[in-house]
């Protein structure tokens, strides 16, 4: 009897608790709009209402317009469409916001002479003799001339500066007065670097290489300052925000350790971040990953931080000798195994770059066997890439609770995929089946080097299935509807951080991030999708964006 008068004491406190909080008015108000909640119910609903920072009520005009009190600020949303906060899943965003303020970037340029003109300006803006640098994020299919500037093209757009231009991990140029800096020959490039010839012999100025080589290339660059850092990291959040993003998962990257962190931590320290940060630990040295680990955790468990930054875990590289080993011995795999071991043992996520559907077996037989030690599942592990996954790989993930994130590869070298695999490529990725089994898909970008961080041409790309060039490659199959595809970037990327119960969809109680867009994701025509940018970002209740009719009056 005391349990049940208990809990009916509860509930009444519950009620009044509610009863006396809505009486309060809301701090902001959005009427007149297409809310697009993602909640189970699919909800649209046309107003939101926040207070202290959380969705205060989420429905009809009427109903919310009733919180209205004389401090509330009121946004007519002009019938445009709201959306949760977008989430981008995996995204290298700490180490593309270090030297965001000092490059160059091509993402929405459809021409060359867009592109060079963009180099222009910033040689315009540049300190003399400034370094200008593209460090990725295009393609030469963006453009409408489908190929690459030329070194003539570069140097007529930024004759007086030293210039670098990467494509993905797989070409660079570099002007004359660059390799002078660098001290390098066109001619001679370093090792592991090849000088691109045209079809006449001559040399293009383009040099071809892997990953690695190239990365370490770019790390004899000079390096932005600190003062740079934290300027780009200001630049970018804001260029985020512009494109209704309010998270993301960084999954690290070459070449970023500690000291790269410094610039983040203290716009967090200052309360002037504008995006939330979950983060991972990407091992940077050979063979002494887990003493790397160890160290760097003894006074960061999983989960601390707070709502704006937080720790989450390790990976995407957590061996050297297991990153992109499709062939992995014994030696390596035990050393794999102790690193993901201790990370279960202390409810650490795990997130694992792997391309290959083939030899991914390596990787869930390593998962399974912990899981048959330390259950997995609550621990949100997670498989990046994979854009060929079998629906059987897919399973052995469902079963073992275990996340996919999606990037856009398959939007960049779907040509080639398609030449080279045939009637497989059709399929990739198998979004529509990951749903079907139960796995969880988070949408995410891999920018900035080899990848546009433009989340909209994600959602453009899962929706149409065509490529850069126009090709038509995914089949109606394993296209999902426009409110999945959302999803996966909104409430199932939430899910990859742990935090599907506070942000994701539009509902009371839950973290007020939502942007207002200039157009209509849900109905515009596909091709226009990647066009689509935030008129009002809102993080936490605070308009962190305002443009066109919601910009503050100069």
């Amino acid at each position: 009897m005391k349990g049940v008068l208990g809990r009916l004491m509860a509930a009444a406190s519950l009620a009044i608790a509610c009863a006396v909080a809505t009486a309060q008015p809301a701090d902001l108000i959005v009427t007149n709009a297409k809310v697009v909640t993602l909640d189970a119910k699919s909800t649209v609903a046309q107003a939101l209402a926040v207070r202290d920072g959380r969705l205060l009520a989420v429905g009809d005009a009427a109903t919310v317009g009733r919180l209205a009190g004389p401090a509330t600020r009121s946004v007519d949303a002009g019938g445009r469409t709201v959306i949760p906060g977008l989430i981008d899943s995996h995204l290298h965003g700490i180490r593309a916001a270090l030297s965001y303020a000092t490059e160059v970037n091509w993402i929405n340029t459809y021409t060359i002479a867009e592109a060079m003109a963009r180099l222009k300006a910033k040689a315009a803006a540049a300190r003399p003799g400034a370094w200008l640098i593209v460090a990725g994020g295009w393609t030469e299919q963006q453009f409408a001339e489908k190929r690459r500037p030329t070194l003539d093209e570069v140097m007529a757009a930024a004759p007086d500066n030293p210039v670098y231009i990467q494509l993905f991990y797989n070409s660079v140029l570099i002007t004359p007065k660059g390799l002078e800096t660098l001290k390098l020959q066109a001619g001679t490039p370093p090792h592991g670097l090849t000088v691109e010839r045209d079809a006449a012999g001559a040399a293009t100025g383009w040099w071809g290489g892997s990953i690695v080589n190239i990365s370490q290339l770019f790390d004899t660059l000079p390096q932005p300052t600190y003062q740079d850092h934290v300027a780009g990291t200001r630049q970018f959040l804001a260029e985020l925000n512009r494109l209704g993003v309010t998270g993301f998962v960084d999954t690290g990257g070459f070449s970023i350790s500690a000291p790269q962190y410094a610039a983040l931590f203290q716009l967090w320290r200052e309360k002037a971040m504008t995006v939330r940060v979950a983060y991972h630990l990407f091992s940077q040295r050979r063979d002494t990953e887990l003493a790397d680990y160890q160290a760097a955790t003894q006074l960061m468990p999983m989960g601390f931080g707070d709502e704006m930054l937080k720790f989450n875990g390790i990976g995407e590289r957590i061996t050297l000798s297991m990153y992109n080993n499709n062939f992995p011995n014994e030696e390596v795999k035990s050393r794999f195994y102790e690193a993901i071991r201790w990370a279960a043992d202390r409810r650490m996520a795990v997130t694992v770059h792997w391309s290959e559907n083939s030899s991914v077996g390596h990787l869930l037989d390593l998962f399974e066997r912990v899981n048959r030690e330390v259950p997995i599942a609550p621990l949100r592990w997670s498989v990046a890439h994979l854009e060929n996954a079998s629906e059987e790989n897919l399973k052995r993930m469902a079963a073992l609770g275990v996340g996919w994130t999606v990037q856009i590869s398959t939007y960049y070298n779907g040509d080639a995929l398609l030449a080279r695999t045939g009637e497989a490529a059709r399929r990739m990725p198998p979004v529509v089946t990951a749903r079907r089994l139960g796995v969880k898909v988070g949408g995410g970008t891999d920018a900035h080097r080899v990848a546009s961080y433009n989340p909209f041409l994600v959602l453009q790309w899962l929706l149409s299935g065509r490529t850069v060039s126009g090709l038509q490659l995914r089949s109606p199959l394993e296209t999902p509807s426009r409110e999945d595809a959302l999803r996966h970037y909104t409430i199932d990327a939430a899910w990859f951080s742990f935090d599907e119960h506070q942000r994701g969809s539009l509902e009371p109680g839950k973290l007020a991030d939502f942007a207002v867009l200039d157009q209509d994701v849900m109905t515009v025509p596909l091709e226009r999708i990647e066009r689509t940018q935030s008129l009002m970002t809102v993080l936490g209740g605070r308009v962190v964006h305002a443009a066109g009719p919601f910009a503050a009056p100069r």
